[in-house]
Order: C-alpha cells, then sequence, then structure tokens
C-alpha cells in the first residue's frame, strides 16, 4: 500500500452512508405529503374548522390526504422504531451509535412537525382516533429513546 489507495469503508461507515440515504428519500415521501395534505386544507386557515369551511369535494379530498398522511406517520414510526432497536444491538462503540441516532433524530424532528399537522389542522368534531393517538405516542418514545441515548449516561447524571 503506498498511501494512495482509499480507504475501504468500515461496516459504520457503511451503515451512516445508507441511513442518511435512506432518511433522504423517507424526507421526501414525507414532504410529498405534507405538501399534498396543505393542499387539501387550503380552503381554510382557521383551526379547527367548521365543515361548512369546505365543499363537499374538498372535504372528501382533505380526509383522503389525511388519512395518506396518518397512514405514512404510522409506517414511518414503525420503521424508526425498528431501526432504534438495530442501532442498539449492533456491535458499534457508543460514539458511533450516537452519530446514527443524532441522524435519526434529526430526521424525527423534521417529520414530527409535519406530522403534527394530523393533530392541528383537523375539523371542529374530528373523530376519536385511537390508532393516530398511539401512533403519536409510541413515536414520542422513540424520539426520547434517541435524546437519550445521544446524551447518555453520564450527561443525564450531570445535571443531578
Amino acid at each position: 500500500m503506498n498511501g494512495t489507495e482509499p480507504a475501504t469503508p468500515s461496516a459504520f461507515d457503511k451503515a451512516r452512508t445508507g441511513l442518511w440515504t435512506s432518511l433522504q428519500k423517507h424526507l421526501t415521501t414525507v414532504y410529498a405529503a405534507e405538501s399534498a395534505f396543505v393542499k387539501a386544507v387550503a380552503f381554510t386557515d382557521s383551526f379547527p374548522f367548521p365543515a361548512s369551511a369546505g365543499s363537499e369535494q374538498q372535504l372528501y379530498d382533505y380526509e383522503q390526504q389525511r388519512r395518506a398522511l396518518r397512514d405514512l406517520f404510522t409506517d414511518e414510526t414503525t420503521q424508526l422504531d425498528t431501526l432504534v432497536k438495530a442501532i442498539r444491538q449492533k456491535g458499534y462503540a457508543e460514539d458511533e451509535k450516537k452519530q446514527l441516532y443524532l441522524l435519526l433524530l434529526g430526521y424525527m424532528d423534521i417529520a414530527a412537525t409535519i406530522f403534527a399537522r394530523l393533530h392541528t389542522q383537523v375539523p371542529v368534531r374530528q373523530p376519536k382516533d385511537e390508532e393516530l393517538d398511539e401512533t403519536t405516542d409510541r413515536f414520542a418514545r422513540v424520539q426520547k429513546f434517541a435524546r437519550l441515548n445521544i446524551k447518555g449516561i453520564a450527561g443525564l447524571l450531570g445535571g443531578i
């Protein structure tokens, strides 16, 4: 080896690059769903909105896009939960795990602002959605777990 050959990427480097690429694709999907949802709710700027704020077609379109965003939220939360568990179980060094959690957390912070629309941009009489509530709670748990793993036990004990 004469020093000019590129270093072979480690398993961690490959994982980090793969995660980064995957998260970019997921963000593209989430942004597209948000855009469609925003267009579907453009008939009002007051939330919660009365059913009289939109035509029957507008309300139908809103419900379709809301359902699509809600389903994406559920799918993303399931995948994030799986990723967090996979990172925890891998044999990476703690600093490497923190880097992966940090990538996930950045994505989750962006996604959380988009998925929050499911709770704020709603009609006055929105039926109870237990699955959405469960997904929201699970998303929050995964997000908190990632934050705790970035901060680490030493960071938690330093505040005592």
